[in-house]
């Protein structure tokens, strides 16, 4: 049967037709946006730090993981990075990552999900870190998924983004707990004020 065929079949068995609902829906929102996307943080298993955009950025970050050898970013501002996921000949080489450090666009309150649009030519570099750091500027949290879904804007050379919200987990039936089991074992939020 063709799909205009069995579509042409339920038209003709329709017996009554229903509007659609109301799709209007007000999502959840906090008094204090930026101390919920904090606990929200810390409740999935990361961490916040809060800098001033005019602060020594890769000198917080050495502090923050001072036994790091191998750090990855693209990002002009970072030069601690040794590798650089648009430099890369191959998403391999940055195997062996300790800290990468990523641009977050946007960061949802309500679950501590950040946006975090591809900007590099190696996504990897988000799953294969052994440590995430994401930088975000603290006027881009919102309060809930609906006005996080309103401000995405793809990048148009990759077209891709992810929302990630804490290091990587996973519980087998006997529910141990694994970290870093398919992405980062650690998350920090590095938020710029």
């Amino acid at each position: 049967m063709k799909k205009e065929e069995l579509f042409e079949k339920l038209r003709n068995n329709t017996r009554e037709q229903f509007d659609m609902p109301d799709m209007n829906i007000d999502g959840i929102t906090y008094p204090d946006v930026y101390q919920q996307f904090v606990e929200m943080t810390k409740t999935v298993g990361g961490q916040v730090f809060e800098a001033k955009k005019t602060d020594d950025l890769n000198q917080i970050i050495r502090n923050l993981y001072p036994e790091a050898k191998a750090f990855a970013s693209n990002l002009p501002f970072i030069n601690i990075a040794q590798k650089n996921p648009d430099t890369v000949s191959d998403a391999k080489e940055l195997n062996g990552t300790d800290v990468g450090i990523v641009q977050g666009v946007l960061g949802v309150a309500e679950n501590a999900c950040i946006w975090i649009p591809q900007t590099m030519k190696e996504k990897a570099v988000c799953f294969i870190s052994e440590y995430l750091v994401v930088v975000l500027d603290r006027q881009n949290i919102v309060n809930n998924m609906h006005e996080a879904y309103a401000r995405i804007d793809m990048d148009p050379k990759y077209n891709f983004g992810t929302f990630i919200s804490g290091p990587s987990k996973t519980a087998d039936i006997e529910q141990a707990l694994v970290m870093g089991a398919q992405a980062a074992r650690g998350l920090t939020v590095l938020v710029l004020d």
